[in-house]
């Protein structure tokens, strides 16, 4: 099953005309920030890449020919599309006119503190702030989470499990948030570059947890998660 615009159109059709959907990335990991982005399609969203419309990748390789393709074919949750796939499909959506998007990020430091669910809550309630503050204007009628939790927030929502799977917004959602923090992360492997971060982006795999044992947690790493705990502090 493919993530649909059924939620958003039912929505739109009660007036709520500037639904906000609202995914995380990065609540598994052992080290980093989790990130969370609030996603608005304007009703009038084209689902249809231009033909041969040209992108530049954040890498600054050669540009990416873009095909017509029909977005709702194949835009899924992010962990289940492939990173190249997935970098093509944010680049289209955060330059695409009828998206309004925000991300929000909370730190390591802070997940140590309040806790990861309540983190991700946090992540979640600054990418609408960041999504209003980029539009001045914007009124967010409602609210789509992903999950099974709501935000400590006056708009009306509703938490739907696995959202990211059965909600076209949600999907889109998860996608820019997974880049920006596999982006973070990017950054962060190369000054830590004995922990792997490039690769496996904080998530607890064999090589992780090898490389954690031998060295001890960085200034990154979650203390209060228990494989972190469990190793000397350097």
């Amino acid at each position: 099953m493919l993530p649909n615009l059924k939620e958003e159109k039912k929505l739109w059709k009660k007036g709520f005309k500037r639904v906000t959907c609202l995914d995380e990335a990065g609540r598994g990991p052992l080290a980093g920030p989790v990130t969370a982005a609030a996603v608005i399609l304007n009703s009038k969203f084209k689902y249809q890449k231009s033909p041969k419309e040209s992108l530049r990748l954040p890498t600054g390789q050669a540009k990416l020919q873009l095909k017509t393709k029909n977005l709702l074919n194949e835009i899924k949750d992010s962990k289940k599309l492939s990173p190249k796939k997935r970098e093509e499909f944010y680049e289209i959506l955060t330059k695409n006119q009828n998206v309004e998007w925000g991300i929000g990020k909370v730190s390591e430091k802070v997940i140590d503190k309040i806790n990861i669910l309540e983190a991700t809550k946090l992540a979640m309630i600054k990418a609408i702030e960041k999504l209003k503050i980029k539009n001045k204007k914007l009124k967010i009628d409602y609210l789509i989470i992903d999950g099974n939790f709501k935000i400590n927030s006056k708009i009306p929502q509703k938490p739907i499990v696995k959202a990211d799977e059965k909600v076209f917004s949600c999907s889109a959602a998860s996608i820019i948030a997974k880049i920006t923090r596999d982006r973070i992360m990017a950054r962060y492997d190369k000054k830590y570059p004995r922990y792997g971060f490039l690769k496996h982006k904080g998530y607890p795999t064999k090589y992780h947890l090898k490389m954690l044992r031998k060295y001890g947690p960085c200034k990154i790493h979650r203390k209060s998660f228990s494989p972190v705990r469990a190793c000397k502090l350097r």
